[in-house]
């Protein structure tokens, strides 16, 4: 028997994960960008491409060959290499999906979601 304890578990920890891991094209270079708070951080997006669907289309329906995806960085040096990229280039990232809420200049509440980036390189150069 250990003599070390460990805090209760529910079972369920192993089970609930955030973790994101995608490899796409860049499609636009990325923005830096300063919020009304000061913070600073740099956002693009990246292009999937989606594998074909193995159900049938309805009679005229164009199937979605891409998904884009909204990304964001806060770490400085991460923002300092997302901002050397160019569109087209490849890039794997690393991080996780949130939900971020701003208020609208007219009033009211606005959301996105987006993939906050922990890690991210260049895995090929267009």
């Amino acid at each position: 028997m250990s003599s070390r304890s460990t805090p209760p578990t529910s079972g369920h920890e192993d089970q609930a994960r955030n973790e994101v891991y995608v490899t796409g094209r860049m499609a636009a270079p990325a923005e830096d960008k300063e919020l009304p708070s000061g913070d600073q951080l740099v956002t693009w997006r990246l292009i999937v491409d989606r594998p074909p669907s193995r159900r049938p289309l309805p009679e005229g329906a164009r199937e979605t060959a891409v998904d884009t995806l909204d990304c964001v960085a806060w770490p400085a040096g991460l923002r300092r290499s997302a901002v050397g990229w160019a569109a087209g280039d490849v890039i794997s990232i690393e991080g996780a999906v949130r939900r971020r809420f701003w208020r609208l200049p007219a009033g009211g509440v606005s959301s996105r979601y987006e993939i906050e980036v922990v890690k991210a390189k260049r895995a090929l150069r267009t």
